[in-house]
């Protein structure tokens, strides 16, 4: 009884990590309109890195094996930027949206490199799931209109390098995440890495064309929120999968794209599109099938 008590609670603090991570999007958003999108960054992974270093504790270098704690590190760090960077530099809320769900192609690819590295089997149901998270992509970016190469094309073009870095992003975590599983030896650097992504952005932030920073009550609100949010989430996590259900909180995990889209469309004031959502359907659903070709093996 008490062994299941104690599952129950660690799998709910695992699913509260997932809500916090779903909440991102818009709060990165909302914190780089008030600070600019490298400033904004910089002080919310700050505030975030210190946090985690206060909650996890800042882990010394010669714990960790040096594969996991340079590339992986360089791996997370450019993530977190190349994603920042993207939701901060979008032209308008509907392409937050966008190139949030651009990133959360992620699950399918993290598992589609583990198999290709040979850290992961999985049956041939891998493949159309793959095929339906990008088809879901290509939706989301078509709109209500009718489905075409120059819908999809357009929207690129107005950005092209808000959508090169969530693509980059995309293909970044996965990495990150297969590289950790094969070198972390089951440790985390995570609030050492965290303070390395804001060196980072400062460094980008003090190379940029960004006014000064002028704070408001309204922005440090939200860059503290946002910054426990970040530093809570991954305690979260550590928590719920070294004590929880696994299972309950890897499925739970691949519905972050709708959480990510209703909550950023709430903070940010937009509705999505119908068209928007069947896309974000699709994604979600071809991570589904991604996830249930591993565990059909």
């Amino acid at each position: 009884m008490q062994r299941n008590h104690e599952l129950r609670n660690a799998t709910l603090v695992g699913l509260v990590a997932v809500l916090l991570w779903s909440a991102s999007v818009g709060l990165i958003r909302s914190v780089s309109e008030l600070l600019g999108a490298a400033g904004g960054a910089a002080m919310l992974f700050t505030t975030a890195g210190c946090l985690a270093a206060g909650v996890l504790g800042l882990p010394r270098p010669g714990a960790f094996n040096k594969t996991y704690l340079w590339l992986g590190g360089a791996l997370f760090v450019v993530y977190e930027v190349c994603l920042a960077l993207s939701l901060g530099w979008a032209h308008n809320h509907a392409q937050v949206l966008e190139l949030g769900m651009i990133n959360y192609l992620w699950p399918c690819l993290t598992i589609l490199l583990a198999v290709l590295c040979g850290q992961q089997k999985a049956s041939p149901l891998l493949w159309p799931g793959v095929l339906l998270s990008f088809a879901g992509i290509v939706w989301v970016m078509k709109g209500d209109g009718p489905l075409s190469p120059q819908s999809f094309l357009h929207n690129v073009q107005d950005n092209p390098l808000a959508y090169g870095l969530a693509g980059c992003a995309a293909v970044l975590w996965p990495a990150y995440s297969v590289l950790t599983r094969r070198f972390a030896e089951g440790k985390s650097a995570i609030s050492l890495f965290m303070l390395a992504t804001a060196l980072a952005l400062w460094v980008k932030y003090a190379l940029s064309a960004e006014p000064a920073l002028q704070f408001s009550v309204p922005g440090a609100v939200q860059v503290l929120v946002g910054g426990a949010f970040m530093a809570a989430a991954y305690s979260c996590w550590n928590h719920g999968i070294q004590r929880g259900h696994l299972t309950l909180l890897a499925v739970a995990s691949y519905f972050t794209p709708i959480l990510s889209v209703l909550l950023a469309s709430l903070w940010l004031g937009i509705r999505p599109t119908a068209g928007f959502w069947q896309g974000v359907v699709m994604v979600t659903g071809g991570s589904l099938l991604c996830w249930r070709s591993t565990r059909a093996r």
